[in-house]
This record gives structure tokens, C-alpha cells and sequence, in this order.
């Protein structure tokens, strides 16, 4: 596990892969939620010693496009065009997942784990990570090897982790 120092002023998150997610609240104890399509749960923090609705105030997993399109509001027109895989359905899942929940910090990730429904476009391993804090977003594509559905999900998730640590300090 990292260690942060006490003068660490944003909620982190710490994890020893997807079973050993943990939330670390610090003295300002900021929210962050996540909206995972990818994952499909592997995201969601453990249950902890404390509080953790203090730091982590919402998870969503909208796999299905009906689920993004009704919970984040995501446009069928988006959907359609792009695709739930698209640089474009994170963006908006982020941007929604912000105005919903008004977190500090939002995540959204959406992506082909396999080890079916990759295309040569839009290959087994493609990810997109979104990450908004304030006004400032960022969208990540990510290419991981395609070494099954359990490498692709952990490998997502210790790339987000390791975006948002960089993003909150």
C-alpha cells in the first residue's frame, strides 16, 4: 500500500489490485464516484474500517446502453454514432456523472474486455477513462493486451488509479 503524507489535502484512492481496493480519506475529505462499464464491479471500493461515504460518495456500473442513457443521461444520438466504446460516450458519462452526483472527482470508464465483441476498429483492450475534477476534463484512451477479460479489467483499473492520483495532487 502507498503511503501519503497527513499534508495531503484531496481523498485518494489506494489499491493492492481490484479485491484489495481501499478508500483513504485525508484531512479535507473530498467525495469521488466512479461510473464503470468495463469493470463491471471490479472498481467498487471493499467495505472498510471508518466511513467511507465521507470520501466515496457514489459508484454506478451503466453496462448496458438503455442503463447510460437513462442514469447518465447519455445521448442515443452519442450512443448511435460513436458507440458506448467512444471517445465521445466517456465524455458525456463524466460530464453527467458530475452534474448528478457533485463529487469532486468523477471517473467514468467504458471499454471491450472481452474475450467477445471486439472488432477491428475497436479491438478486445480498448478502454476509455474519463476523469473530471472542477471544470477540467480529461479523457484517456488506453490499448491493453489482450490476455483475457480479468487482465484487461485489473489493467483498467490500476491505469485509472493511477490517473486520478495524478489528477488530485
Amino acid at each position: 500500500m502507498s503511503k501519503f503524507s497527513k499534508s495531503q489535502k484531496m481523498s485518494i484512492l489506494d489499491a493492492k489490485g481490484p479485491k484489495g481496493l481501499r478508500l483513504c480519506s485525508t484531512p479535507k475529505r473530498n467525495h469521488t464516484q466512479i461510473d464503470e462499464n468495463l469493470p463491471f464491479h471490479t472498481f467498487s471500493p471493499k467495505p472498510i474500517i471508518g466511513t467511507p461515504s465521507k470520501v466515496f460518495k457514489l459508484g454506478l456500473i451503466t453496462y448496458s446502453n438503455d442503463s447510460k442513457n437513462t442514469i447518465l443521461k447519455v445521448p442515443k444520438k452519442i450512443i448511435k454514432k460513436f458507440g458506448a466504446v467512444s471517445i465521445q460516450c466517456c465524455l458525456a458519462m463524466v460530464n453527467n456523472l458530475k452534474k448528478i452526483s457533485k463529487s469532486d472527482v468523477s471517473v467514468s470508464i467504458t471499454g471491450i474486455a472481452g474475450p467477445k465483441g471486439g472488432t477491428k476498429s475497436k479491438p478486445v483492450g480498448l478502454v476509455f477513462i474519463g476523469i473530471k475534477k472542477a471544470n477540467k476534463v480529461s479523457i484517456y484512451k488506453c490499448f491493453f493486451k489482450n490476455k483475457g477479460r480479468s487482465y484487461i479489467q485489473k489493467a483498467t483499473v490500476r491505469k485509472s488509479l493511477d490517473l486520478i492520483l495524478r489528477v488530485i495532487k
